[in-house]
C-alpha cells in the first residue's frame, strides 16, 4: 500500500497546517544525524511536508519521477535552453527544502551537513556549524534561499533569467550576518545572470559580477526587429559593506559602502562611501552618493579610462560627468570627493558665475 504524505509525517488528512508544521519539526529532530537518523527518511520526510505544502497527499510514483529526469541533450544555445527551463524549477524546490532545513537547525541551534540536488541536477552541499554559520558548496544555479545567520559559500552562483517563473530564478537573502564568497577571484568564483543577494544587517563580499542582455524577437511579431531586456545582477546591503571585483554586463550595487574594481557597461552604484579601484569606469555607468558620503577612485598608475557617458549623481539629483572631474584633477590617486563639496560646485555654477573645471548638466 502507498503512504500518503500525511502518513509519512504521522498525522490524519484533516490536520491543521499547525499541527503538520509540529509533526514535521518532531520527525526532523528525531531522525537527525546526531541521534543516528538515516538520510534517505529525512529527505522522504521533507519531500513530504513540502509536497503537503502544495496541497500534494502522494508522493511522486516512479513514471513521475522518470519523467521529471529526462533532459533535452545538445549543445546548441536553444536545447540548452531547454535543458534548464525543464530543470531550474526542480533545482528550485530542492533549495526550498534546502531552506527548511537550514531554518529548523537553525532554531534547534543544532549542527548538520546534508546534500540537496541531484547528481544530474547538481549537488549542493549545506552545512550548518554549531556557530550559526551556514556554509554551502557547489554551483547554486535557481531557487529562492533565505537563511538567518551568516552564509558562507564555495561555488559561483548563477541564475535562469529567461524562466518566466520567478520563484525559479536566483535569490539568496540573508537576514542577519554577512554573505561572503571563499577567496572567489583566486577560486574563480563568481556571480552572473540576473542573480540577487540581499544582507540586510551585514556585509557582502563577492568576486567578480556580471548581468546579461537578452535579444528576445520583437513582442508584437514583427519579423527581423528585436528588442533588449536587461537582467540586472543585483548584490545589495543597505546598512552594509559591497566587497567586489569587476562589475559588467548590467550590474546593479547598493550599499552603505561600497567597494569595487572595475566598472564596464552598463552598471549602476549606489552609496554613502564609494571606492573605486583598477583603471576602467565606462560605457554607461552611473554612480549614485547619498548624502553626507562621499567617493575615492584609486587607480592602478595608469589613471582612469573614462566614457563620456560614465556620471556621478547625487541623491538631489544633480549630476556630473566623470571625465570632466578626471579633467580637474580629482579622479585618481585616492582623493576624496564629498557630496557637499559636488552640490556646492553645482550652486555655484548657477549662481554667481564661478568658474568650475567641469559641467553641472540636468
Amino acid at each position: 500500500m502507498v503512504q500518503s504524505n500525511y502518513d509519512i509525517l504521522g498525522v490524519k488528512s484533516s490536520a491543521s497546517d499547525r499541527e503538520i508544521r509540529e509533526a514535521f519539526r518532531k520527525l526532523i529532530l528525531d531522525h537527525h544525524s546526531d541521534r543516528g537518523g538515516d538520510e534517505d527518511i529525512v529527505k522522504k520526510i521533507i519531500q513530504a511536508y513540502e509536497d503537503l505544502k502544495i496541497g500534494k497527499t502522494y508522493p511522486d510514483t516512479d513514471d513521475e519521477k522518470l519523467k521529471k529526469s529526462r533532459v533535452y541533450s545538445g549543445d546548441s544555445e536553444e536545447e540548452r535552453r531547454k535543458r534548464n527551463l525543464v530543470l531550474s524549477g526542480d533545482v528550485a524546490r530542492e533549495m526550498k527544502i534546502a531552506e527548511e532545513w537550514a531554518s529548523l537547525l537553525n532554531s534547534s541551534d543544532q549542527a548538520g551537513s546534508k546534500l540537496f540536488g541531484s547528481k544530474e541536477l547538481g549537488e549542493v552541499e549545506f552545512e550548518r556549524k554549531k556557530s550559526g554559520e551556514l556554509f554551502i558548496k557547489g554551483r547554486f544555479w535557481a531557487g529562492h534561499f533565505t537563511y538567518d545567520g551568516p552564509i558562507i559559500m564555495a561555488g559561483s552562483i548563477t541564475s535562469p533569467y529567461f524562466s518566466l517563473d520567478e520563484k525559479n530564478k536566483t535569490r539568496i537573502t540573508v537576514k542577519n550576518g554577512n554573505f561572503t564568497l571563499l577567496d572567489p577571484l583566486k577560486n574563480n568564483f563568481h556571480i552572473e545572470h540576473g542573480v540577487k543577494i540581499v544582507a540586510e544587517n551585514g556585509d557582502v563580499i563577492v568576486g567578480n559580477i556580471t548581468g546579461i542582455k537578452e535579444l528576445l524577437q520583437d513582442p508584437q511579431g514583427r519579423v527581423g526587429i528585436y528588442v533588449t531586456k536587461e537582467h540586472f545582477t543585483e548584490i545589495s546591503a543597505p546598512k552594509g559593506k559591497i566587497v567586489a571585483g569587476t562589475a559588467r554586463e548590467t550590474v546593479f550595487l547598493d550599499g552603505d559602502t561600497v567597494v569595487v574594481n572595475n566598472l564596464i557597461n552598463n552598471v549602476k552604484i549606489r552609496g554613502r562611501i564609494i571606492t573605486i579601484f583598477g583603471n576602467t569606469v565606462n560605457y554607461n555607468v552611473e554612480i549614485e552618493i547619498r548624502k553626507g558620503g562621499a567617493i575615492m577612485f584609486h587607480d592602478e598608475g595608469s589613471g582612469f579610462a573614462l566614457s563620456d557617458d560614465a556620471t556621478i549623481k547625487l541623491e538631489n539629483g544633480k549630476r556630473f560627468r566623470l571625465r570632466e572631474l578626471k579633467t580637474s584633477n580629482m579622479v585618481g590617486f585616492g582623493k576624496e570627493i564629498t557630496y557637499e563639496y559636488l552640490d556646492s560646485i553645482g550652486k555655484k555654477s548657477r549662481g554667481t558665475g564661478f568658474k568650475i573645471g567641469f559641467k553641472l548638466f540636468k
